[in-house]
């Protein structure tokens, strides 16, 4: 994308002749072999500056490199004092997300035994005046790859899993689609179908796969059939398709799950399964007067 190579090279130049910072570098996808990239992904610059205060509590720099059209910042408070954030969106559809650090700040982060998450993604030094960034370790890209589940950790999400639809039957059977849509989307999905997603895709890839972040690359891996099946979890605002939808996880967690538990040599809930399964065939089928409208 020629607009973000140009506000990468805005950038280098800027801080090359900016004696206020220290250090330049590049991290996450742009850098990392094994993300996917396109013309939407972002610029994440680390700065290293010797005193930031002027850079944190003042945004206007930000302007330099084009028109914001919008900006989050964040203080290094969020960060248990380590660097502060700017994610900024310019009005050429770049998004930068600046990350501001002391440079004694960086110097301890860099000196640790293992690489931070960030950074062990993937990054690439661009200014370096002080010579810091020989401190640090070289990328793994390991802190991406999806690790095999202990057994404690395998049981743990199934039985929240069928738990937690519980709640969603009786959600739906009141009517209350805004719970419901949380426990799907918020708990079901993100805690417990994701994983067992990652999980299932990993032991078809000899656990040396990433998926990146929240699924992205779960279309990409999985066969055409799975993944029609895990789009009929997806549903509007309608009742009955969200009961469909409901019943399609609970399809999808068995398939995953009990491929799953051979494969590790894990025990499946099987009669946890079958009690939950009768419950929400239970609760769809009773009348709304009869649903208690309690937790």
């Amino acid at each position: 994308m020629q607009a973000r190579d140009e506000k990468l090279q805005q950038i280098i130049n800027w801080a090359t002749n900016n004696n206020d910072i220290r250090l330049v570098m590049l991290t996450s996808s742009l850098v990392n072999p094994l993300a996917p990239v396109d013309d939407f992904s972002d610029l994440d610059v680390e700065l290293v500056f010797e005193n930031m205060d002027a850079y944190q509590y003042d945004h206007q720099w930000t302007s330099l490199f084009g028109k914001a059209i919008a900006m989050v910042e964040e203080d290094e408070t969020f960060f248990d004092h380590k660097h502060a954030m700017k994610m900024v969106l310019y009005d050429d559809h770049v998004k930068v997300d600046f990350k501001l650090y002391q440079k004694a700040a960086f110097i301890n982060e860099a000196e640790k035994d293992t690489l931070p998450e960030d950074w062990d993604i993937g990054y690439k030094v661009l200014v370096d005046k002080d010579h810091i960034a020989t401190k640090l370790k070289t990328p793994t890209y390991q802190s991406i790859i999806i690790g095999r589940p202990s057994e404690k950790k395998f049981s743990q999400v199934l039985n929240d899993c069928w738990w937690d639809m519980t709640y969603v039957a009786k959600c739906l059977a009141r009517d209350n689609i805004f719970y419901a849509k949380f426990m799907t989307e918020n708990v079901i999905r993100t805690d417990y179908l994701v994983p067992i997603i990652e999980w299932y895709i990993a032991s078809e890839n000899n656990w040396n796969i990433t998926t990146n972040k929240h699924g992205r690359l779960f279309k990409k891996y999985l066969s055409p059939g799975m993944w029609q099946q895990i789009e009929t979890t997806f549903s509007g605002s309608d009742i009955t398709d969200n009961w469909n939808a409901l019943f399609a996880y609970a399809d999808v967690v068995h398939q995953l799950g009990t491929t799953l538990s051979e494969k590790l040599g894990y025990s499946y809930p099987t009669e946890l399964e079958h009690n939950v399964r009768k419950y929400l065939s239970d609760i769809r089928s009773t009348p709304v007067s009869r649903i208690p409208t309690g937790g």
